[in-house]
């Protein structure tokens, strides 16, 4: 089999001929490459064909099915030193955020800390509900068909189609500090807002979804224990999934979810949202949850595509330690079912690219379905 056979058999819940090992590369080699500190076995090489030469497949997450169109929205973005402004003109008003950039993220090619978010109270509600209702999802099912030509045998695209409303309101539209304030003083404004967002999709993205080639979507980022708990799923996230999930499972398209957080609190709330996969699921040390626990929790019913923290890549992290713990990856996941090794999140522009190579050494020796 190839990555793009095995990723297929996991989706269709059959058994692989071993185990997939899929890390996300691309902040690693993009530091290398705008720092000029690429290895030389790799130098003058793309993304792609690093990943050959380090024995991984390709996450293969640039896929897309549709273009959004904002009718009548003015979008400009200007740059005031290392800040970047961006302002959304409407007739119903304005709103802006700000992002504040570093000279060291710039030269890394990662993104700055947003200090100004787009909704601060009702009179920037309603001129996002403004926005969200000349909001359009034109389907480009030929992009996404080129795509997934060029990926071929080394993947399997993932195209992400967007987050629940309620963490798009927290995570993009108001910021994890703010938005449970104007939660507990606003609550009648934000839930109309919620009820927008929520119908606009349903009438205008979800069919370009559920018409579209793509076999596997990406629907939620960055859930977590701590700001989308027990109490925030079952009143905004369940309700939603229970429409989406069976309305796209209907067409035979597999739903992911990006699990990058604290899932210790909600790992039951995300098998009963409908999720297949979890993808870059991240686990101790970095945070309280294990591979042990999530299999316990939910067999080989939702499959788990991550398990190698990125800290272990880490050089203050010391061999035998990484090593160790690779190891006991294999001992959990036993006898590999449901199952994609990847980093949780990324291979960090500090990660030790030697030890990627030597993860695939152990996934051609100890990979192989079913694990002994």
């Amino acid at each position: 089999m190839n990555d793009r056979e095995r990723l297929l058999a996991i989706l269709d819940r059959r058994p692989p001929d071993r185990i997939p090992w899929i890390p996300r590369l691309k902040l690693w080699y993009d530091a290398r490459v705008l720092s000029g500190t690429m290895p030389e076995r790799f130098r003058g090489m793309s993304l792609r064909e690093v990943e050959r030469a380090l024995g991984v497949g390709t996450p293969a997450r640039d896929g897309r099915i549709f273009t959004v169109e904002r009718e009548g929205v003015e979008v400009v973005t200007r740059r005031e030193g290392l800040l970047q402004v961006t302002e959304y003109h409407t007739p119903m008003g304005s709103v802006r955020t700000t992002e504040h950039q570093s000279a060291d993220l710039e030269a890394q090619g990662l993104p700055g800390r947003v200090e100004e978010y787009p909704l601060k109270g009702p009179d920037d509600y309603r001129v996002w509900e403004w926005i969200v209702e000349h909001t359009h999802w034109r389907a480009d099912y030929d992009a996404y068909r080129t795509y997934d030509a060029e990926i071929g045998e080394d993947g399997l695209p993932m195209v992400g189609v967007g987050d629940v409303p309620i963490h798009t309101f927290i995570l993009d539209l108001a910021g994890y500090d703010h938005a449970f304030y104007q939660l507990a003083d606003y609550p009648d404004e934000i839930e109309h807002l919620l009820a927008v967002m929520t119908e606009v999709e349903r009438a205008r993205l979800w069919p370009v979804i559920a018409a579209s080639p793509a076999r596997l979507v990406l629907h939620g980022v960055h859930l977590s224990s701590q700001f989308t708990p027990p109490r925030i799923f079952e009143k905004y996230i369940l309700p939603y999934y229970d429409e989406f999930m069976p309305y796209v499972h209907e067409r035979g398209i597999a739903v992911a979810m990006h699990a990058d957080n604290d899932t210790s609190q909600i790992v039951e709330h995300i098998e009963r949202a409908g999720w297949d996969m979890v993808e870059c699921f991240v686990t101790a040390p970095m945070v309280p949850m294990t591979l042990e626990r999530a299999r316990e929790a939910w067999g080989n019913r939702v499959i788990i595509w991550g398990g190698l923290p990125s800290l272990l890549l880490a050089p203050s992290v010391p061999e035998g330690e990484f090593r160790a713990y690779v190891h006991g990856i294999f001992e959990a996941i036993k006898p590999g079912d449901a199952f994609i090794l990847g980093v949780a999140d990324n291979v960090m522009p500090d990660s030790l690219i030697d030890r990627v190579a030597w993860v695939s050494e152990v996934v051609r020796e100890r990979g192989v379905y079913p694990i002994a």
